[in-house]
């Protein structure tokens, strides 16, 4: 075939391939997708091995290519303008390139020129043609086969008609990329926004708890301790050693709370033994009260989650303390069990529930502060009476299974979580 053949390629007229052109665009989208639903509209109007677009970057100094057919370095990143091997269409030094032999041409092959393409696929007869919008060039389209010398003036003419075609629409996709991307950056920046907002509030929201649990647990354990202090203090005469070792105990206590380090006695010993000292310390030495722990699940509450087993525990010291102080209990039982996770059970034999005077709202105090510690895990809370005697207190915490810290997790659609009651 010679440059002759093209006129038989297009003997249904010019107007005929540039509305098919025309209506294989619509719909597209992507400028590679649009490129290649013309291609085959081209090649009946003119033999080509490689179809490229050139489109200049908003930087005007890089440019994008899209191709169809081979894929070569030239689409696989941006590349400068300066070293283009079409620099002359794309800097507005012509509007067109014509050569039957690329590979020997000196305007398209010259040292720093990114023609390794050319060279490597054999694209011998090119031609090359500026895509304009409103007078200004935005790139080329560029047409290249593998055989030497097969293009001509009519060749351009006809490349010329087609880029005219393309570059408007082209332009368009172009845009519309340009907004896409702008979109996506928005919507990452506000994603980041949000994010730090939501960060900033659950942070605000870790402190206001971690404010909460240091309140409860200045209640719970160091004025459970200085109660028992006074009352000691009381007595006459007092035990000044026992009175200075008690006090040596609350100052320890208090440290370990402004350090917020996690209890030692849980991290050492473990839970059931952190239980077992804390309630030989609630009853006091030489007391009558009767006491027992009982551990059914071997050792379960050492395999919660850290905050989990605090939690637990700082309810087990509050539970443990009212029995002590305020039931006038003869005996204080605390029992772990299997029960669709972990059981605490706390319960003693002394005067039971009732309403408490003014006076005495501190124990009401500790009640509220045990129903949010289980609330915080996600764990059942009840307190109760003895079912058979009547009288006594009990109190049950059941931590399920898939326990966790509120806010560590977000249940999944169809889950339940098991507040406290």
């Amino acid at each position: 075939m010679d440059a002759s053949d093209l006129q038989d390629r297009t003997s249904g007229g010019p107007g005929d391939y540039y509305l098919r052109i025309s209506s294989h665009l619509a719909g597209k989208v992507e400028i590679r997708e649009a490129l290649r639903s013309v291609k085959a509209e081209i090649e009946n109007i003119l033999p080509v091995d490689h179809l490229d677009v050139c489109l200049i970057d908003d930087d005007e100094q890089t440019i994008t290519a899209y191709e169809v057919g081979l894929r070569t370095r030239w689409s696989l990143s941006r590349s400068p303008v300066a070293v283009s091997p079409v620099r002359d269409i794309l800097l507005g030094r012509t509007d067109h390139l014509l050569t039957g032999n690329a590979m020997e041409d000196p305007r398209y092959v010259y040292p720093g020129a990114i023609a390794q393409p050319i060279l490597k696929h054999g694209l011998r007869s090119r031609v090359n043609v500026a895509m304009k919008v409103l007078g200004r060039t935005i790139g080329s389209l560029n047409c290249s086969s593998f055989r030497p010398h097969l293009y001509d003036d009519t060749t351009v003419a006809r490349v010329r008609i087609i880029a005219d075609v393309l570059a408007p629409y082209f332009y368009a996709l172009r845009a519309a990329e340009k907004a896409k991307r702008a979109a996506i950056v928005r919507a990452e920046a506000q994603a980041r926004e949000e994010g730090l907002r939501r960060g900033a509030l659950r942070l605000t929201q870790a402190l206001e708890q971690e404010r909460q649990r240091i309140g409860m647990d200045l209640h719970d354990q160091t004025l459970a301790d200085l109660t028992r202090i006074m009352r000691d203090l009381a007595r006459d005469p007092f035990d000044r050693a026992a009175v200075m070792a008690k006090l040596q105990d609350c100052v320890q206590d208090l440290r370990r709370i402004i350090d917020t380090a996690m209890p030692t006695l849980l991290e050492l010993f473990g839970f059931v033994h952190a239980v077992r000292i804390h309630l030989e310390r609630a009853v006091g030495e030489g007391n009558a009260t009767a006491i027992s722990v009982s551990d059914e699940t071997a050792n379960a509450p050492d395999r919660l989650d850290p905050v989990v087993r605090i939690a637990l525990f700082r309810i087990a010291q509050e539970a443990i303390n009212n029995a002590a102080s305020h039931a006038g209990a003869g005996r204080i039982d605390v029992r772990i069990t299997q029960d669709r996770g972990i059981r605490l059970t706390v319960s003693d034999d002394g005067r039971g529930i009732r309403p408490l005077p003014k006076a005495s709202r501190r124990s009401a105090g500790g009640l509220a502060h045990m129903q949010t510690r289980a609330r915080l895990i996600n764990a059942e809370f009840a307190i109760s009476q003895d079912p058979v005697s009547g009288t006594g207190t009990v109190v049950t915490v059941r931590v399920p299974d898939s326990a966790e810290p509120l806010g560590r997790s977000t249940p999944l659609p169809g889950q339940r979580r098991v507040a406290a009651r």
